[in-house]
């Protein structure tokens, strides 16, 4: 499979943005009535349901990672069909979070931990590895 760039990244920089002389493409009609741009019409439906389209945001990173999370309630129903005394498990790129408790000591390899859960994990007999 072929991954392609989206177009706005890129034309980013560019001024015709593949659009031929500056003259070219720049009515109402070559933007093709797409979006909420261009006055508040459906006012309304805006406001009860697409609250998020409305404010500023700001830019992030195009290369930021975000973990995924995970408690020790989720780890601790993950190892309890293990048959192992001390079983290992590795979550690469989440984050450990520290609500519920560990049945018995794992061995738990992750990206982050929060400080709470690196305590009870260590209180339950196990240990919390950064990768």
């Amino acid at each position: 499979m072929v991954l392609r760039i989206k177009k706005r990244r890129k034309y980013l920089g560019n001024r015709s943005w593949g659009a031929g002389n500056i003259k070219n493409a720049r009515g109402a009609g070559d933007r093709g009535g797409v979006g909420r741009g261009g006055g508040r019409h459906k006012w309304t439906y805006t406001v009860v349901y697409e609250r998020e389209t409305i404010g500023k945001k700001g830019f992030a990173p195009l290369r930021r990672k975000s973990l995924d999370i995970i408690d020790l309630y989720a780890i601790s129903k993950k190892t309890a069909s293990m048959q192992e005394a001390r079983p290992t498990i590795e979550l690469k790129g989440y984050k450990v979070l520290g609500d519920g408790k560990l049945a018995k000591p794992v061995v738990v390899k992750a990206s982050k931990f929060s400080k709470s859960a690196e305590e009870k994990i260590r209180q339950a007999g196990g240990e919390a590895v950064k990768l």
